[in-house]
C-alpha cells in the first residue's frame, strides 16, 4: 500500500495510519471491556452502577465532539505536524493514566484527556497523509486512510475481548508502546506542511457551553433510574442542559468565529442529513452497548466470547459501504439511507421477537447483527456524504466537522438513553427492559428511513459543487461511517 515512493514517505504514511487505527480501535474495545471495569471497581464493596460506568464512554465522546473543530483549526494555524504529534503524545500519556487508574473517577478524567489527544490527531491526519504522498497516489492513500476505520471496527470487538480476558487495563496499556513508537518515527518522518490560516481559534467558551449542556443531559438521563425523574438533582441537570444548550446556540449564531456554523443547518439537505445522523447515531449507540451488556450480563459470556460474537455486525459496515458506493452515485443518497434505516429497524425488531435469556446466538444475535450491520453500512456513511455534498466546496471541511460532532453527541445520548431504560444495575434488568430499548432503537431506525425518503424527494443530491469536489471527501465520509 505504501510502495513506490521514498522510504521516509512510507514511514510517515505508516505513522499516520497506525495513529488513526489506534484512536478508532479505542472506540470499540472500551465497549466490550465496560462490564469488566465495573466488576473491578466494585471489588472493594462499593457498587459501581452502569450509569457511573457510562461516563467512561460519554466523557470521551462529549470532549471529542466539542474539541474536534478547535483542534482542526489549530492545525491550520500552528501546523498539522506539531498538532498531530502533540495529539499522539497526549493520547499515549492519557492511555497510561487509564491503565493505572485506581478508581472510576480517575479513569473518567483520563478518558477526557484521551479525547483531547484524539481530537488533535483525527482532523490533522488526512492532511499530513496527503502532504506525504505524491499527487498521483493521493486518491489511493486516502482510500487506505478511509479503510483504517473499517479495519478498527472489525478488529475492535475481538481485540477488546482478548485484552479484557487478561485484564481490562490492557485495553488502554496496549496504546502506550504503539504511541511511543509512532511519536518517535513521526518526529523524523512526517512532513512539515506550512500553516494555512492566521485567524483566531473558534469560540472556546462555546465549546465549554456545549460540553456542559450535553454532559448535564447525559447526567440527568443516567441518574434518573436511581434518583427519579422529578428529584432535585435530575431537574437541576435538565435545567443546566436546556440553559447551556440555548446559550450555546445563541452564542454560535452571534459569534464571529463560532465553534459550529449553525446557519449551515438552514440548508435543507444539510439539515436533514444532520438530523438523520443524530437520530441514527442514538439508535446505533443503543444497539451496540445493549448487545455487549446482553451477552455479558444476561448470557454471562466472557469478554472474549462476546467480542467474537459481535464481529459480524461491525465487519459488515465497511464492506457494505464500499460495495454500495456506486449505488450512491447512481441513485443518490436518499434511497440508501431509507433502506439502511429499514434494515436496522428489522434487526432491532428481530431482537425484540427472538431474544431469550437462554443463549441462542444463531437464532437471536447473529441474524440481528447481519441486518443492523448492513443497515449501518448503508445509512451511516451515506448520511455523512449527503451532508458534505449539500455544501459549497469551500464549506466542506466545516460541514464535515459539524457532522462528526453531531455523531459523537448522538452516541452520548444513545448510551444515556439505554441506561435510563434498563437501569443502572443492569444485572437486575429484565428482558422487558431491553425490549423497550430495542423498540426505541427500531423507532429511531424508522425515523432515519423517513429522513432518507425526504432526501430522495430532494433529488439525487449530486450538486454541481459536489461533483467537483476532490475524491477525498467521499473517502472521508467512508471512514467516518466506520
Amino acid at each position: 500500500m505504501t510502495l513506490g515512493f521514498p522510504k521516509h514517505a512510507r514511514t510517515a504514511t505508516v505513522v499516520v495510519l497506525v495513529a488513526v487505527f489506534m484512536t478508532n480501535l479505542d472506540l470499540w474495545v472500551v465497549n466490550v471491556a465496560l462490564p469488566a471495569m465495573g466488576a473491578s471497581f466494585s471489588g472493594g464493596g462499593s457498587g459501581v452502577t452502569l450509569g457511573s460506568l457510562s461516563w467512561v464512554l460519554n466523557a470521551y465522546a462529549i470532549t471529542f465532539a466539542a474539541l474536534l473543530v478547535v483542534a482542526g483549526r489549530a492545525g491550520d494555524r500552528i501546523g498539522q505536524r506539531p498538532v498531530f504529534l502533540t495529539g499522539i503524545a497526549v493520547f499515549t500519556l492519557a492511555s497510561l493514566g487509564c491503565a493505572l487508574a485506581p478508581n472510576l473517577g480517575t479513569l473518567v478524567v483520563a478518558r477526557v484527556v484521551q479525547a483531547v489527544g484524539a481530537s488533535a490527531q483525527i482532523p490533522t491526519s488526512l492532511a499530513l497523509l496527503l502532504a506525504t504522498v505524491p499527487a498521483e497516489r493521493r486518491t489511493h492513500a486516502t482510500r487506505n486512510w478511509a479503510a483504517v476505520g473499517g479495519l478498527a471496527a472489525a478488529a475492535g470487538p475481538v481485540a477488546g475481548g482478548l485484552l479484557t480476558e487478561v485484564d481490562w487495563r490492557w485495553v488502554f496499556a496496549v496504546n502506550v508502546p504503539i504511541g511511543i513508537a509512532a511519536l518517535i518515527a513521526g518526529r523524523s518522518a512526517l512532513p512539515k506542511p506550512p500553516a494555512r490560516e492566521t485567524g483566531p481559534l473558534p469560540d472556546l467558551l462555546g465549546a465549554l457551553l456545549l460540553i456542559s449542556s450535553v454532559a448535564a443531559l447525559s447526567g440527568a438521563l443516567v441518574q434518573a433510574p436511581d434518583r427519579g425523574w422529578t428529584s432535585g438533582g435530575s431537574v437541576l441537570l435538565l435545567a443546566v442542559a436546556v440553559i447551556g444548550g440555548a446559550a450555546f446556540v445563541l452564542r454560535s449564531l452571534r459569534h464571529p468565529h463560532p465553534l459550529f456554523e449553525l446557519h449551515l443547518l438552514r440548508l435543507p439537505r444539510f439539515g436533514a442529513a444532520n438530523s438523520g445522523s443524530l437520530v441514527f447515531g442514538v439508535a446505533f449507540a443503543i444497539m451496540l452497548l445493549s448487545n455487549v451488556l446482553w451477552c455479558q450480563e444476561v448470557w454471562h459470556w466472557s469478554a472474549l466470547r462476546t467480542g467474537v460474537a459481535l464481529v459480524p455486525g461491525p465487519a459488515l459496515v465497511p464492506v457494505v459501504t464500499l460495495l454500495t458506493a456506486s449505488a450512491a452515485q447512481r441513485f443518490g443518497h436518499g434511497p440508501l439511507v431509507a433502506a439502511g434505516g429499514l434494515l436496522f429497524t428489522g434487526g432491532m425488531v428481530w431482537r425484540v421477537c427472538f431474544a431469550s435469556v437462554t443463549p441462542d446466538y444463531l437464532r437471536d444475535l447473529l441474524p440481528s447483527q447481519l441486518l443492523t450491520g448492513t443497515g449501518v453500512g448503508l445509512a451511516l456513511g451515506t448520511l455523512v456524504a449527503a451532508g458534505v455534498h449539500a455544501l459549497p466546496g469551500h464549506r466542506a471541511a466545516t460541514g464535515s466537522a459539524l457532522v462528526n460532532s453531531v455523531r459523537q453527541i448522538s452516541a452520548t445520548i444513545g448510551v444515556a438513553v439505554l441506561v435510563a431504560v434498563v437501569g443502572s444495575h443492569v444485572g437486575a434488568a429484565s428482558r422487558h427492559d431491553f425490549r423497550i430499548a430495542w423498540w426505541a432503537a427500531a423507532v429511531l431506525g424508522l425515523a432515519t428511513s423517513a429522513i432518507g425518503v425526504h432526501l430522495s424527494r430532494g433529488g439525487s443530491g449530486r450538486t454541481a459543487s459536489a461533483t467537483s469536489k476532490e475524491p477525498e471527501a467521499d473517502a472521508q465520509a467512508l471512514a467516518d461511517a466506520s
